[in-house]
């Protein structure tokens, strides 16, 4: 059993390159010691996570030492800066140091626990500790995204007691990882689509219900600890395409790079493209999307998206994040929980940490590998929003346009316009291909009543009609 995932990015600890550098000598490979009565952790970050994690352990110490027969305890916490006041207490005989080596080189630790974020000084901290022969809880999805196939090529040279844990590292307190290595194994996955990202979809809420403009829902998520100072990973879709990544890969047994995901973030969406949902009796939300397809390959994206009123996934608002898992078996699996914050995801570790001191194991954290091929290709019912110069002939252009490239319109809608630099209307086509849109766009963006790039969206589901 396990239970894992998280958020970390913006909450975690302070910058890493701070810390001091890494020098662990790779040593050879020892048993972890569980056999012992007491399981030390060494923790990377007291910042927000780290301090929850040590909260959480302090809490409930008593329960886990019943749970599990162990005494589960704190050793060290490694941070950046040792004499900054920390806003949770060390437990007794803890320490605080700033050198990674000072628990990589721990051989009383058994545990590392990686809550720092970043790619760079928490690769080395996690390979080193694996490397040295302890087990790694982390919250990591950036790191695990990419480097999937190096962690996993370096957890297959290790011993069976070394175990890697990630349940923090997606949807934060949502136990998805978890579901995904143990609900699915005898099922099989048609589509996953999902709000992976709770500062997106805060600012959506604020733009959508509460009549926000962008650069007013931004602030607010700002001001509420939601989005970075640069938030870019949040609102450009590049943190839901991390944690999609790794779904992927657990639901469908395939590495695929990054890249070949098509992300799009929330940056161009506008008032009218709410107005215009709400018309059509809809709203829009940041979705991570992967579905296989008739002839068995997978493909993938990250974009907003319409749902109607009456979709599951349209009344999660906030920063809260849900999954929705459509399989042969269970059909749909819906699953809604914080996506992010100190004791969601400092709770996601915890489960990790237990299931590690109850001694349960895994020899496949990402689970087997598939043959499936990837597709950077999906087809879908698709909302366009062109924004316009006010001429004749608008409407042929755009229907031999779309009947050049093979697209059926089923509608077209305008509000009334209120200011000129709001003039612009809205097509739905029917089921087509994401390349043929995209050349359909090019050459109306090429017309010169076009203002501006025009913007685009799938539909999710097929039977979005009332």
């Amino acid at each position: 059993m396990r239970f894992q995932l998280a958020l970390i990015a913006s909450a975690l600890c302070q910058p890493v390159s701070a810390f001091a550098p890494v020098r662990t000598a790779v040593r050879p490979l020892s048993t972890l010691q569980m056999s012992s009565d007491t399981i030390n952790l060494g923790i990377f970050g007291g910042g927000t996570v780290g301090g929850g994690i040590v909260e959480i352990l302090q809490k409930k110490s008593a329960h886990f030492q019943k749970l599990t027969g162990k005494t589960i305890n704190v050793k060290k916490v490694c941070v950046r800066d040792a004499s900054k006041p920390r806003d949770f207490t060390l437990p007794e005989g803890c320490s605080i140091v700033t050198s990674y080596d000072d628990i990589l080189n721990d051989d009383g630790i058994d545990i590392a626990v990686e809550v720092m974020g970043g790619t760079t000084d928490a690769k080395d901290v996690v390979f080193g500790a694996l490397k040295n022969g302890k087990s790694v809880v982390t919250a990591n999805k950036a790191l695990i995204a990419k480097d999937l196939p190096e962690i996993e090529k370096l957890l297959a040279s290790l011993n069976d007691d070394t175990e890697f844990r990630y349940e923090a590292a997606v949807c934060g307190g949502i136990p998805i990882i978890r579901s995904m290595q143990s609900d699915f194994v005898g099922d099989d996955i048609k589509v996953m689509s999902g709000i992976i990202n709770g500062c997106t979809n805060f600012m959506l809420t604020a733009m959508d219900r509460d009549k926000k403009s962008y650069d007013e829902a931004l602030g607010q998520a700002s001001d509420l600890g939601y989005a970075e100072a640069d938030p870019t990973l949040d609102v450009g879709g590049f943190d839901a395409r991390s944690k999609l990544k790794i779904l992927i890969r657990l639901a469908y047994g395939m590495d695929v790079e990054e890249d070949e995901i098509n992300c799009r973030g929330i940056t161009e969406l506008t008032k009218i493209d709410f107005e215009y949902a709400k018309m059509l009796g809809g709203t829009i939300k940041l979705l991570g999307v992967a579905e296989r397809n008739d002839s068995g390959e997978v493909s993938a994206f990250v974009s907003p998206c319409y749902v109607t009123n009456d979709d599951p996934l349209s009344s999660v608002n906030g920063a809260t994040n849900a999954i929705e898992v459509v399989s042969s078996n269970l059909v749909s699996s819906i699953y809604i929980g914080q996506g992010a914050g100190r004791y969601p995801t400092a709770n996601s570790c915890i489960n990790d940490i237990v299931a590690l001191a109850k001694g349960d194991k895994t020899p496949l954290p990402f689970n087997p590998k598939s043959e499936t091929k990837f597709s950077n290709n999906y087809s879908s019912t698709f909302f366009l929003r062109l924004n316009y110069r006010d001429q004749v002939g608008i409407t042929r252009q755009i229907g031999e346009i779309c009947e050049k490239h093979g697209v059926s319109i089923h509608s077209i809608l305008q509000n009334p316009v209120q200011k000129n630099q709001d003039s612009a209307f809205a097509i739905v086509t029917e089921k087509v291909e994401f390349g043929a849109i995209l050349k359909v766009l090019a050459d109306i963006e090429s017309l010169n009543w076009c203002k501006g790039k025009p913007f685009y969206m799938p539909v999710l589901r097929e039977d979005w009609q009332s």
